[in-house]
């Protein structure tokens, strides 16, 4: 009977492990579990974890996060590593030691958009801060994600850039994923800062919003892998294999040219561009 309460027990912690995972892809022996949000969500992961697993005995766990929640998992020790673009939250690990090995992997950027009509009339900016000043002032309905993602972090520079604090109405909080988030304020007429990746991935969906904006500097969005720091492990040690493949060789051909296939370009810059950038 006690045997028969045991396996249970550890089915049922096997099902609740199993259900961190949003993804896993290769079969090997060994699992690294790797936070991120967008580049999961639009197939990026699955492709650099199916080329790794050809020459490496493991299995890559994905779970989806936004960066900051991406490393909060990192400094609780619930994953081995991380893909983010938050600079700062990236080099505040690095101080307070709880991470290692930031590597840049490359970039995209970010895109304002909106209705098609521009009620705020922001294709006419000269600045994203412009554009920013431009929505507050019409009160147009626009969309934050307010989790603290990378992306979260950035709209709050450019508010603080702006000396504008949002509220009321028109600011609306909307906690869903990039790509929700996008086709949201496609069918309510929101406007909304989505990265260049998903909007590429995207675009076809959308009926009712374009482009307003870009090509501001401070809209350049470079991803960085870090792991944890600390004694080796097994982990620990696939981890740093798995951030050096894909920051060299095979894995920046794969970051080159991801998205051709599936969308038609390719939708991220590798690091060789991105360090042009990179703070």
């Amino acid at each position: 009977m006690l045997s028969k309460v045991l396996i249970t027990t550890l089915a049922l912690c096997s099902v609740m492990f199993a259900a961190n995972c949003t993804e896993r892809y290769g079969k090997g022996a060994l699992e690294i579990k790797l936070a991120t949000g967008s580049p999961g969500e639009l197939g990026l992961v699955k492709v650099l974890a199916e080329e790794f697993a050809k020459s490496n005995d493991i299995t890559l766990c994905w779970i989806k996060a936004g960066s900051g929640e991406s490393l909060s998992l990192l400094k609780n020790k619930e994953v081995d590593l991380i893909m983010v673009h938050a600079p700062k939250g990236e080099k505040e690990a690095l101080k307070e030691g709880w991470a290692s090995d930031r590597s840049l992997i490359g970039s995209n950027e970010f895109y304002i958009t909106g209705p098609k009509k521009d009620p705020a009339l922001i294709k006419d900016s000269s600045s994203v801060v412009e554009a920013y000043s431009r929505i507050a002032a019409k009160k147009a309905l626009f969309y934050t994600r307010a989790d603290n993602s990378g992306t979260h972090k950035k709209e709050l520079e450019i508010w603080k850039k702006a000396n504008i604090s949002p509220e009321g109405s028109w600011y609306t909080i909307n906690k869903d994923f990039m790509l929700a988030t996008l086709k949201k304020a496609d069918t309510t007429g929101a406007y909304f800062m989505t990265d260049s990746s998903t909007w590429v991935a995207a675009q076809k969906e959308l009926k009712n919003m374009k482009i307003l904006f870009r090509g501001d500097i401070f809209l350049v969005n470079t991803y960085n892998a870090l792991k944890q720091n600390g004694l080796e492990t097994p982990q620990k040690n696939m981890s740093a294999k798995f951030i050096e493949f894909v920051t060299k060789g095979d894995g920046q051909k794969v970051i080159r040219s991801f998205g051709k296939e599936l969308y038609g370009e390719a939708i991220y810059n590798d690091a060789e561009y991105a360090k042009k950038y990179d703070r």
